[in-house]
């Protein structure tokens, strides 16, 4: 068995890595529980707008209701994007489109058509986001599994907020700083550590989901000058898939398997050999055989099954160990 392969002691056999049926049902179930939260901003808008347009007695004194007409204009069908392209008269039209085909055939139940379409289209916007929410829900439980073994280490660390785009201290409390992280930064034993997500590295010309560098933030200056440029400073690259449909696994790790591959022609290049590590969440039997193989070979440095506690505490253990 190569080295490498004893960073992971909980797989022992490519079983090990299979997703059971268990974690992909509480993983769907999850994932349906977050939609729900995402759904409530939509339905407070929607019975905000159906008691509202309880002032009005038809549908044509809508188009008086100023305060309602953004609402208006998603029940005529039109997203947030499109309105940038149209003036004023253009979204009246929109507005009157709406009320003399669908509101005035209604009848006395113009208001809950109101209310339908305008569902219908924030239900576009909804399942836009819901698309990437299993993708986003998995960086956040690598992340908060990374930074819990962190705190029992007792290792101090700087961390990007996506929002602001600027590095800050460890807080006293970091609940929830997950869902904004985008970059970390750690020294152990004297040795500084960069994790940076989703940056497009300019030696591989692609992005790639975890790049984990020699340096501190300050060396991620503009221009060539960052560290970014320097392909002494890459330290190993990891590839995140966080979907949990067991149809699109196989297609999941092809996609990771060829990134990976790509990261060392590119660096092989270069004369140089950055580590390599793969975590997903829907691994099945047939890419649980090629991951386990190359993970023999000492091909791939490490993986994890995210849905399984104790392969993600090691990896992420030998994470801040590298």
């Amino acid at each position: 068995m190569a080295k490498k392969m004893k960073s992971n002691i909980f797989i022992q056999s490519a079983n090990d890595l299979v997703t059971s049926k268990e974690k992909t049902r509480a993983g769907f179930i999850s994932l349906a529980l977050e939609k729900n939260y995402l759904a409530v901003p939509y339905i407070e808008e929607a019975k905000a707008l159906k008691s509202l347009a309880k002032k009005v007695t038809k549908p044509k004194d809508l188009l008086e209701f100023n305060d309602l007409r953004v609402g208006l204009l998603t029940a005529s069908g039109l997203s947030e994007k499109s309105l940038n392209y149209l003036t004023e008269d253009d979204k009246t039209l929109a507005i009157k489109g709406l009320i003399e085909k669908f509101l005035e055939p209604a009848g006395e139940d113009f208001i809950d058509e109101l209310v339908y379409r305008y569902l219908l289209t924030k239900g576009d916007a909804l399942g836009g986001k819901a698309r990437n929410l299993a993708g986003v829900l998995g960086e956040r439980k690598f992340l908060r599994s990374l930074l819990s073994v962190f705190s029992l280490a007792g290792i101090d660390y700087q961390w990007k907020d996506d929002d602001a785009g600027t590095w800050l201290p460890k807080p006293k409390d970091d609940t929830g700083i997950e869902k904004r992280i985008n970059g970390l930064c750690w020294s152990k034993n004297k040795v500084n550590r960069l994790l940076i997500m989703n940056i497009k590295v300019p030696v591989v010309k692609k992005n790639v989901d975890l790049s984990i560098l020699e340096g501190t933030p300050e060396d991620l200056k503009k221009g060539k000058q960052s560290i970014i440029h320097d392909v002494n400073s890459y330290v190993a690259f990891g590839e995140l898939k966080g979907g949990l449909d067991p149809a699109g696994a196989d297609e999941h790790w092809k996609t990771a398997n060829s990134a990976l591959e790509r990261i060392r022609k590119s660096f092989a290049k270069k004369k140089k050999k950055p580590l390599t590590f793969f975590i997903g969440a829907a691994i099945e039997n047939s890419m649980a055989s090629e991951i386990f193989k190359q993970l023999r070979l000492g091909l791939l440095n490490n993986a994890a099954n995210l849905t399984t506690d104790e392969q993600l505490a090691s990896i992420c253990e030998w994470i801040i160990n590298l």
